[in-house]
């Protein structure tokens, strides 16, 4: 997999060499951008998905590490492609003082939407089992236990299943 550095990057869009994929959510394309990224999320991205212009294809996420899976994913289909991935993805890209694209009413992050869902169950039940019932502080328990497996294995279903809410399409 080839890398490329902001500044490089920049470079060969000013050249019209490059076709920039965008592979974060729809909400986090929708929230920032790099002007002329066309979105295609990591979990729909393959060979045959890629726009058909002849030109390289460089990948972008927030800070890289879904742009080198999108590229060892697209150079596992097709070896013969030539995919670069932007090195530290679009937060080097603003640290580097290139211009990004800002929606004037962005959605919150999805990493504050499913800490403050958490949060609240965690805090309704506490407050239910304290004033209610005990058996409401289960339900704490129970997402405490989701918040400590999605710390250690990476996965959070209840972030997967808020991307899938109307206001994050």
């Amino acid at each position: 997999m080839n890398i490329l550095s902001p500044k490089q990057l920049k470079q060969m869009l000013s050249k019209n060499q490059v076709i920039l994929i965008d592979v974060r959510e729809p909400f986090e394309h929708q929230a920032e951008s790099i002007e002329g990224a066309c979105l295609l999320p990591l979990a729909q991205l393959s060979c045959n998905t890629l726009p058909k212009e002849g030109k390289a294809i460089v990948v972008h996420c927030l800070k890289g590490v879904r742009s080198a899976q999108a590229a060892t994913k697209l150079l596992d289909e097709n070896p013969q492609l030539e995919v670069y991935s932007l090195e530290g993805g679009l937060m080097a890209w603003k640290e580097a003082g290139f211009p990004t694209q800002r929606a004037s009413c962005a959605v919150l992050g999805l990493e504050r939407q499913t800490q403050i869902t958490a949060g609240s169950l965690v805090l309704a039940g506490v407050l239910l089992g304290a004033g209610w019932h005990p058996a409401f502080l289960w339900l704490s328990g129970f997402f405490g236990a989701g918040l400590i497996f999605a710390g250690v294995t990476g996965w959070c279903g209840m972030a997967k299943i808020l991307a899938k809410m109307p206001w994050n399409q």
